[in-house]
């Protein structure tokens, strides 16, 4: 495990979800920021994909066993650190891949490997935060949303809460039921839109009632299905992933 100050010379692997890829690029700006600001070597793969989790999710194995083949050659021979902003996609890797491969003992142990070696962000900043030196430039009242992977399934919730309290000039204020599911889960919220507005709107509220002028979580599935409504409704607080709060107005 990855624990400690950093060492001159450590490598960063970068693996990017669809999402921030896809809709997102600024978090994952926002991550390089964070890293080159104190002089981390980073190294993006070019050729990196899905994780597989919506084929897997949705019940297709056979494509998502395609996919997490295809992270496993052009993740499982780096050196160093993989991180992500996004902790399904680690959530997948650690808790999943190990089910795809059950049969194949040469893959399951080049997951074995991998799953040691991949952090969620906020997991990985945390454990480096004395060496990271991290100082946000953003002024006023934090909520955190706690996304249903990191916590349930990565046991990830004082880290990120920890990182926001370490940032001066931010305070951090709790949310009535900050790890109540926002009701995105996928297409959980396509399956049953219903539900998922219902949950949606007792989320925001609970954001709009803390009295934050911003919302972070760490899962940008989450973020888009909350930034939604927030921005549908016109609603006067902000949507963050944690990487952008804390490299808010880092040089570019």
């Amino acid at each position: 495990m990855v624990m400690g100050s950093l060492e001159k010379g450590e490598r960063i692997h970068l693996f990017i979800s669809c999402l921030v890829d896809n809709f997102f690029p600024e978090v994952g700006e926002a991550i390089l920021r964070v890293f080159s600001n104190i002089g981390l070597e980073i190294e993006f793969p070019k050729d990196q994909t899905c994780c597989g989790q919506p084929a897997f999710n949705s019940g297709h194995r056979k494509e998502a066993y395609k996919v997490a083949c295809h992270f496993l050659d052009v993740f499982d021979k780096k050196n160093g650190a993989i991180v992500c902003p996004s902790g399904s996609c680690v959530s997948m890797v650690k808790n999943y891949y190990a089910e795809l491969f059950r049969n194949d003992p040469e893959k399951l142990s080049r997951v074995e490997k991998i799953s040691s070696n991949i952090y969620e962000f906020s997991e990985f900043v945390f454990q480096k935060k004395e060496s990271l030196n991290l100082n946000s430039a953003y002024r006023g009242k934090v909520t955190f949303h706690d996304s249903c992977h990191a916590l349930r399934e990565l046991g990830i919730s004082s880290q990120p809460r920890e990182l926001i309290k370490s940032l001066r000039g931010i305070e951090l204020v709790e949310m009535d039921m900050a790890d109540a599911c926002c009701g995105f889960g996928g297409t959980f919220s396509i399956k049953y839109p219903e539900v998922s507005k219902s949950m949606l709107q007792e989320k925001t509220d609970s954001i709009i009632n803390s009295g934050a002028d911003a919302v972070v979580s760490t899962d940008m599935g989450c973020l888009m299905n909350i930034k939604g409504l927030v921005s549908r409704k016109k609603l006067p607080v902000k949507v963050f992933h944690l990487a952008e709060l804390i490299a808010f107005e880092y040089p570019k």
